[in-house]
């Protein structure tokens, strides 16, 4: 038997904080995809770092590009703002490690607020234009806005192009240690109890290979 849900949010998912349902989908829930955490850093008007704790976008191209997928762009955030303003940000992969920096980053996040220090990181200058990076990420894509689609008056989808990579020389080896508990981290958001509605917590998961295809 298969679960099925429509649109219309079903009455028994528990709303546990103001504006959950405007801010996310209850598919959202209902279906606990998991997507890969990082950190997005942008600098503010007055020029201090600014680190956005982000998940739920892609990463994809063909011969004439590579761009990252990013929806939920909330637009009172430094972030949405910045990036409106200068059309560049960083996206940095970290590691598991730096969950807890992250979350500093979110409870000090005012004008004033240097959030790279506050969050315990080392800031790191791009190699393509003033924007700040994480020395700690193991990963960074530098990223030039192409397109913002506006879906409400709460949110945007951006599309950025990305224009440079960085990566640390321990992550640079193929099926490496990206792939394994000091990797990629994954955010899992919350999942539902389709049946009961109920379901508060998330999670943070890391990859595992279990399986590798080998060449001809």
């Amino acid at each position: 038997m298969k679960i099925e849900i429509g649109e219309k949010r079903p009455e028994n998912f528990v709303q546990y904080w103001d504006g959950q349902y405007d801010i996310f989908h209850h598919f959202e829930y209902a279906c606990g995809i998991p997507s890969i955490l990082f950190a997005i850093t942008t600098r503010k008007e007055n020029g201090n770092p600014n680190v956005n704790f982000s998940a739920w976008s892609s990463f994809s191209g063909d011969g004439k590009g590579f761009y990252a997928i990013m929806p939920g762009m909330l637009h009172h955030t430094h972030t949405y703002k910045n990036i409106m303003r200068t059309k560049e940000f960083v996206i940095n992969f970290i590691n598991k490690d730096y969950f807890d920096n992250c979350i500093e980053t979110i409870k000090q996040n005012s004008d004033d607020t240097d959030e790279i220090l506050a969050g315990g990181f080392t800031e790191e200058k791009a190699m393509t234009f003033d924007c700040p990076r994480l020395k700690e990420a193991f990963l960074s894509l530098e990223c030039k806005l192409e397109k913002d689609i506006t879906m409400t008056e709460l949110s945007s989808i951006f599309v950025g192009k990305v224009v440079h990579v960085a990566a640390d020389e321990h992550y640079a080896n193929g099926l490496d240690a990206k792939y394994e508990d000091n990797g990629f981290m994954l955010n899992i958001h919350a999942p539902k109890n389709l049946k009961t509605g109920e379901g508060k917590p998330g999670a943070v998961a890391a990859c595992k290979i279990i399986r590798v295809d080998e060449e001809d």
